[in-house]
């Protein structure tokens, strides 16, 4: 071992699998950061002087003769307004150039808020899409993932998502997008002139999929910047967890660790949930959303990551493609939101939650009068109500190309019911009924 300007450098490695090496060592710390061969990787593993170093671009043209320079610290990101309208890489460099960032710098992947430091959620995230804010409505300091097919249009919602929702800043960590999709995000945000309010970390596609494993602790360091000293509103969007989940998975195989459920590490549950349990309400009046896509195999919600997912999280958002309409829609049904009840009718208007399970009712007559069809039966009048209601709630208010604010979807509710129902039928309580009902 040699050492020069405080790092500590070493030529023999006793062991090279495709993504690690691991050397004998003293005075490293976990989740240091090295070069390996001029490769850059970090400390995932210490035993008994064993220390074992994730390569982020995989090990190959590494010899065992090759230098090890560990740096003496673990990943940090420099934190400052100057963050704002930038895109930046896995290690928190900027992608298009410019000036390197200034300020303080901090360790990424620190411990969550103390709980004697949250608040309970109480106030209201807008996002503009009628599927989440009248059936689903999402509280500053959740935590919620959308759940979609590969297909799905997902990271176009994400986007919709970021340009419509009420937060002082957005945080976007991108992993393993492609090409078009890094590019979509760019040009939506430059477009809507939103950059001023918008920090993304990205790993593409072309990037080492190991790297994907710092971006969502990159993200979380910025939000907490914002939250914590700045004392503003600020929503992550995390896409794709699934992804995360895999390149977890690379890391983990490739040491020989025994794999769990669906090839998962055994750790995946605490994995996700350190990024999760970042979400907070702070007393300073800053929060931290969080708003993560996990895409589905085939539709497979049992799957370890979605399982896991649902254990940690404050609900679901899921995506589905509407048959009946050629729409994509948030699905009622399968969609829930944990915290809705601390805001709606209280931080919305008072006839939000009857409406809200009044369209739900409705909707699902819909489908027993689908069935009903399907299976060759004849339909009644209200049956056939039903389903020329349900395809307009699809497309006018389900659908999540809509964009419109919550008291005009209330308003666009009441339209419906009384286009195609009795008061009677709608079974909301009288007094509003008589305030909201709208004549057809």
């Amino acid at each position: 071992m040699t050492t020069r300007a405080f790092q500590k450098i070493y030529t023999k490695i006793d062991n090279i699998t495709k993504a690690t090496v691991t050397l004998r060592a003293s005075g490293v710390g976990n989740d240091e950061l090295a070069t390996v061969g001029g490769k850059l990787a970090q400390v995932v593993k210490i035993m008994d002087g064993n220390v074992t170093l994730q390569v982020f671009a995989g090990t190959e043209g590494i010899s065992t003769d090759s230098e090890v320079v560990f740096q003496g610290e673990p990943p940090k990101l420099r934190v400052s307004d100057n963050l704002a309208g930038r895109f930046f890489n896995a290690y928190g460099e900027p992608l298009e150039g410019g000036e390197p960032l200034e300020g303080e710098a901090r360790e990424i992947g620190g411990p969550t808020v103390n709980p004697f430091r949250r608040l309970q959620p109480s106030e209201l995230i807008a996002t503009g899409i009628a599927g989440i804010d009248l059936n689903n409505t999402i509280v500053t300091g959740q935590k919620i993932p959308f759940f979609a097919d590969p297909d799905q249009p997902y990271n176009a919602v994400m986007a919709n998502v970021a340009l419509r929702a009420k937060a002082d800043k957005i945080i976007l960590g991108g992993m393993g997008l492609t090409n078009d999709d890094f590019l979509y995000f760019k040009s939506v945000f430059e477009n809507a002139g939103a950059l001023d309010r918008i920090v993304s970390f990205v790993n593409t596609t072309e990037n080492p999929p190991v790297e994907r494993l710092l971006v969502p602790d990159m993200a979380l360091t910025a939000a907490e910047y914002f939250a914590v000293d700045k004392g503003e509103k600020v929503l992550v969007l995390l896409t794709d967890m699934t992804l995360y989940a895999d390149a977890l998975a690379i890391v983990s195989n490739r040491m020989d660790q025994i794999p769990s459920k669906d090839s998962m590490p055994g750790s995946l549950y605490s994995d996700l949930a350190k990024i999760y349990e970042k979400a907070v309400q702070l007393p300073n009046g800053g929060s931290i959303t969080i708003i993560a896509v996990t895409t589905l195999s085939g539709g497979d919600i049992t799957h370890a990551i979605p399982d896991n997912t649902g254990y940690i999280t404050e609900g679901q958002l899921f995506l589905r493609n509407d048959s009946d309409t050629g729409k994509v829609i948030v699905d009622p049904f399968r969609s829930l939101s944990r915290l809705k009840q601390l805001v709606i009718g209280k931080k919305t208007r008072e006839d939000h939650p009857q409406v809200m399970n009044a369209c739900v009712r409705l909707y699902a007559d819909a489908a027993n009068a689908k069935t009903k069809l399907e299976n060759g039966f004849d339909l009644s009048d209200y049956d056939e109500r039903t389903l020329k209601f349900a395809y307009d709630y699809s497309v006018k208010l389900l659908s999540i190309d809509v964009n419109i604010s919550i008291d005009e979807m209330l308003d666009t509710a009441w339209g419906l019911f009384a286009e195609y129902f009795s008061k009677e039928e709608v079974a909301i309580k009288e007094e509003l009924i008589k305030k909201y009902w709208k004549e057809a």
